[in-house]
């Protein structure tokens, strides 16, 4: 095999079968199109039909995907949804915990509401998915090829955010300590699970951030940008593939280095 050949088989992904939850926008757009250019099979999920509708359009370009609408804020949700992909697949190679949400509101105000739905989408509906797919992402995992779980974090759980979303934070935090968890209880089955933070990226929930001041975010990385699509599809292909298989109980920041240098 040449050095080129054993490059691409390290970092290829094909026959694998995905699932990106929250994959019709932003980081999970991100994630499905560097799973489907490695030669994944990758299942995008997302609440908003219009949104899955616009992202197979744009992502069949590069590989078979296929879309599904679900809301997996719930338990029962979650074992919908996995019923429904136990109906298609076999087995599941890669699982992208990335459906999130967040509340901006004044400290003084906060509602109960808000951490309700944060946690609900943040932290149980990837609890929740993990066990409900658990038997397929069983199935294929080896010693030299685990089956992977990815769950999407935040510096938001690394460093101190000085915004009003009170609750997401913390909730990225559980994450973190989730995967740490997952991954001590899961090596045994051959599954590894680790976790992306990521920085400011173009996104839904970082848009009226970087309109009001783009410049500024960008400055506090000592790289001066945001995140590019190209970040989280490394970062998703890397953790996917073989070149990953040793890592496990990782908290990985794609965040041009904001958490661990900013205010140096």
């Amino acid at each position: 095999m040449s050095d080129t050949n054993a490059i691409q088989s390290l970092f290829g992904l094909d026959g694998k079968v995905a699932i990106v939850t929250g994959g019709g926008r932003g980081i999970g757009l991100m994630a499905a199109r560097g799973l489907l250019q490695a030669g994944a099979r990758v299942y995008i999920a997302s609440r908003k039909t219009a949104n899955i509708e616009a992202a197979v359009k744009e992502l069949s370009a590069y590989g078979d995907v296929i879309g599904m609408s679900a809301d997996l804020s719930t338990n029962e949700a979650c074992i919908a949804f996995a019923d429904e992909i136990k109906a298609r697949e076999d087995h599941l190679d890669i699982l992208v915990n990335n459906a999130g949400a967040t509340w901006g509101e004044p400290l003084r105000g906060y509602p109960a509401a808000a951490w309700d739905r944060v946690l609900d989408i943040n932290v149980k509906a990837p609890f929740f998915l993990v066990q409900a797919l658990l038997p397929l992402l069983e199935k294929n995992g080896s010693q030299d090829d685990p089956s992977r779980i990815i769950n999407i974090g935040s510096i938001d759980a690394i460093h101190v955010p000085r915004h009003e979303a009170f609750a997401y934070g913390p909730s990225k935090a559980a994450i973190h300590q989730m995967t740490r968890v997952l991954a001590a209880n899961l090596g045994e089955s051959w599954i590894t699970v680790n976790a992306i933070a990521p920085g400011p990226f173009e996104s839904k929930m970082m848009a009226s951030r970087l309109a009001e001041d783009a410049e500024g975010i960008a400055a506090r990385s000592p790289l001066n940008r945001i995140g590019r699509p190209d970040d989280i599809a490394g970062g998703v292909v890397f953790l996917s593939s073989r070149a990953g298989a040793y890592l496990t109980g990782a908290i990985v920041p794609i965040d041009g280095g904001i958490g661990t240098t900013a205010g140096a």
